[in-house]
């Protein structure tokens, strides 16, 4: 009786508090459980303003002092959010910031949140290398004997080019971005074994020699980006087969020069075109008989090295070297009929890509 009597006593003296609390821990869950939708729905604003500025949805500021951008969003977890836009820095077509406020209201309540939006241009667009038969940043040798098409004029040869000229990492994050999702290539060597072959995309991690170990011809057509990222070797040995670079783009980013090159392009191999061929370093291209055609011409390029041209038939297309282009005897190149030939090249024309981060997120809440 007595313990009954105590326990008694202390339940009354704790209920009252008790109910109190759960009282308050109902209440202060909703005001929790508003703020939170409000939170969310405030982000959602800043979220879809990331997206029309990336996607020039009709909401892009033109410049810093230009008119802000101003629109609502409905029932976004039962709330109304305003959100404006508002450009407030750029520098050089490069580097822009845009500063986003986004308010959730309802229910006598607002939650804000002040972001500002960095935009960076990630690569370029090297389209202008592309309009002479030769380009170097450096000089242009011509071995007697050799044949350019034009020699004067447009599109005529370009020594200490001046223009803007690719970097090794734009290309190597525009080129990886078309094989991230590849298993890597396991094996240092492809042999065609006198068998046609269709590869690509293509991502391997090291050096890679292509061959054809078989007396029957075989031609490998690329289906997607080959990245490598090893010195590379095709048809420097064995049997003769043809590469197809059927549209698409071998790179080869290391940056090897001198006596080993970073890619060998030999005579057992015939390249056909369309396509582009780079390399960060030295390229050596003497395949087998004519390169490309008229219609289906073929760009070489070293990023930072020399580009040694030798091929046995004639070359249609164009050639880019930083420290030098050297024609050997008795090569002739011919640049493409047409200005747009090189439009649908897999290559950074045309295709400047703006990345955009978060920099700043601050909340403030009515």
């Amino acid at each position: 009786m007595v313990l009954a009597l105590v326990l008694l006593l202390v339940s009354g003296l704790i209920a009252a508090p008790l109910l109190s609390h759960m009282g308050t821990g109902l209440v202060t869950g909703e005001v929790y459980e508003t703020r939170t939708a409000e939170l969310y729905a405030a982000d959602a604003g800043v979220e879809d303003a990331v997206w029309k500025i990336q996607n020039k949805d009709g909401y892009l500021p033109c410049s810093p002092g230009s008119p802000a951008k101003n629109y609502t969003i409905t029932d976004v977890n039962g709330r109304t959010v305003e959100v404006t836009i508002a450009s407030v820095f750029a520098v050089n077509n490069i580097t822009f910031i845009y500063q986003v406020l986004s308010t959730a209201t309802g229910d006598g309540s607002g939650t804000q949140v002040e972001a500002y939006i960095e935009g960076v241009n990630k690569y370029g667009d090297y389209g202008d290398l592309l309009g002479q038969v030769i380009t170097s940043q450096g000089e242009i040798e011509l071995a007697p004997g050799t044949n350019v098409t034009p020699s004067e004029g447009d599109h005529s040869p370009v020594e200490y080019y001046s223009d803007d000229w690719p970097e090794p990492w734009e290309l190597e994050d525009f080129y990886y971005d078309q094989v991230e999702d590849e298993e890597p290539y396991a094996f240092d060597i492809m042999d065609l074994a006198g068998v046609d072959m269709e590869e690509g995309p293509l991502y391997r991690d090291g050096e890679l020699d292509i061959v054809n170990s078989s007396n029957t011809p075989a031609t490998l057509t690329l289906t997607g980006t080959f990245y490598i990222t090893g010195d590379t070797r095709i048809g420097s040995t064995q049997k003769d087969f043809t590469l197809d670079l059927n549209g698409q783009t071998l790179f080869v980013s290391s940056n090897t020069s001198g006596n080993k090159k970073a890619l060998e392009i030999g005579d057992r191999c015939t390249v056909v075109g369309p396509g582009t061929i780079i390399a960060v370093g030295d390229i050596y291209f003497a395949p087998k008989g004519d390169v490309g055609s008229d219609e289906e011409p073929v760009f070489v390029l070293s990023v930072t090295g020399e580009s040694l041209i030798q091929p046995q038939g004639d070359f249609y297309g164009s050639v880019g070297g930083s420290v030098v282009v050297d024609l050997q005897p008795n090569t002739s190149i011919c640049y493409p009929e047409g200005d747009g030939w090189y439009d649908d090249l897999n290559f950074l024309i045309g295709v400047k890509k703006l990345v955009y981060s978060i920099d700043s997120w601050e909340v403030s809440q009515q």
